[in-house]
């Protein structure tokens, strides 16, 4: 089946324009935008906020942008300022330590409004400040979805772009910028321009996994495939976490396999001293190794695969659900903590990068992470 494209608007999650002395909130206010510049304590308070409430800093004053056009213009207007301010685009709030946010300046507000647009012949059209959920929904109408997603739903598409999209699928079909095909972007001088492999390609790629370091994405071309319609969760137990990366660096191996020998997704969780595996964060960071299985029909099949892996035995966990409900599965887990009064209060989250080689296979550097895990909660280990 030939490749459908999406077409998306969005913000990345960061971009300081230039640093100098702070400007008076009532010359922001005469920046004509088709969108809303608010001084409102309540826009500032919220854009003073980090998704992990670890880091504050407050703006001067908040963007709801109209159009593409309200982030050029806000940013053309701090390159040209005599006095100098900073300019931070926000999704969600998700950033290493508070980059999503600017102290005396102004944030522009990618979260929220927006529509998540039409599939028209192989495109996909939509306006701003979507997020992925956003863009699950609108896809399905037609079936079909992006090829890889993150496992947490609700971040704005140039938040994951910007840091790649790194999830179970990315072994199959790489991260999340791997199916990108084309951007619109705001540059640190307030130009609007079009990029792509063929175009403006240097910015393409910088900007592409770039950590919002050269540019804020209004628009993204972004590849679809038919979508399944309902997923085969399986999770088995490890007790060995040398068994366990092994088995993780296996499964990930057979990427260049037809699709009836290898899993679909992959990815494993540790959990230290836990009890039930149906307990709260069951849903979220399961103590198993779930792999989604679209392709697969054959239980034969899945039993041929499953004996190369060296889990314990008797520990198969087999869950049959809809497609949508794996996807977001770990917004299910925050709602348990929400109900709990546990997502108002700080709750970092961090992502690293660790090789496995010499450090996840030594022993001192097991206990590290099992300590880690220990004191910080579940912990996520994708190959």
């Amino acid at each position: 089946m030939a490749t459908k494209l999406l077409l998306i608007t969005f913000a990345i999650c960061r971009l300081i324009v230039t640093v100098g002395l702070t400007v008076d909130p009532t010359e922001l206010l005469r920046l004509v935008v088709d969108g809303q510049l608010s001084v409102d304590p309540s826009d500032v308070d919220t854009a003073s906020k980090d998704f992990g409430l670890m880091s504050r800093a407050e703006p001067l004053a908040v963007l709801h942008p109209g159009s593409a056009q309200d982030v050029a213009r806000l940013v053309r207007a701090a390159y040209s300022s005599a006095h100098g301010f900073t300019v931070s685009a926000r999704g969600h709030g998700h950033s290493i330590n508070g980059q999503a946010q600017t102290n005396n300046g102004v944030v522009i507000e990618m979260s929220g409004g927006g529509s998540s647009g039409r599939v028209m012949s192989r495109l996909r059209s939509g306006s701003g400040r979507v997020s992925e959920k956003d863009v699950l929904r609108s896809t399905l109408e037609y079936g079909l979805a992006p090829k890889s997603w993150t496992d947490y739903l609700y971040l704005s598409v140039g938040g994951t772009l910007s840091n790649a999209g790194i999830s179970g699928q990315a072994f199959n079909h790489g991260p999340q910028i791997s199916s990108v095909d084309e951007l619109d972007v705001v540059t640190g001088r307030g130009e609007l321009l079009t990029c792509s492999e063929e175009k403006n390609s240097e910015l393409f790629h910088a900007v592409l996994g770039g950590l919002g370091q050269f540019g804020i994405i209004t628009r993204a071309r972004i590849a679809l495939e038919p979508a399944p319609q309902r997923v085969r969760w399986i999770r088995v137990l490890y007790s060995n976490f040398s068994a366990f990366t092994k088995d993780q660096e296996f499964l990930i191996s057979l990427h260049g396999q037809p699709s009836t020998h290898k899993f679909d997704y992959v990815e494993g969780f540790v959990i230290v001293d836990e009890g039930l595996i149906n307990n709260w964060r069951s849903s979220f960071f399961s103590p198993s190794n779930p792999v989604k299985i679209t392709s697969i029909n054959s239980q034969g099949e899945i039993e041929g695969l499953l004996k190369k892996l060296d889990f314990v035995p008797t520990s198969v966990f087999t869950t049959d659900l809809p497609y949508v409900d794996f996807l977001d599965r770990v917004h299910k887990a925050e709602m348990k903590l929400r109900s709990k009064g546990l997502w108002d209060v700080p709750h970092p989250w961090l992502n690293l990068f660790v090789p496995n080689q010499g450090f996840l296979t030594s022993t001192r550097g097991c206990s590290r992470v099992f300590w880690a895990i220990r004191q910080a909660g579940p912990s996520s280990f994708t190959p």
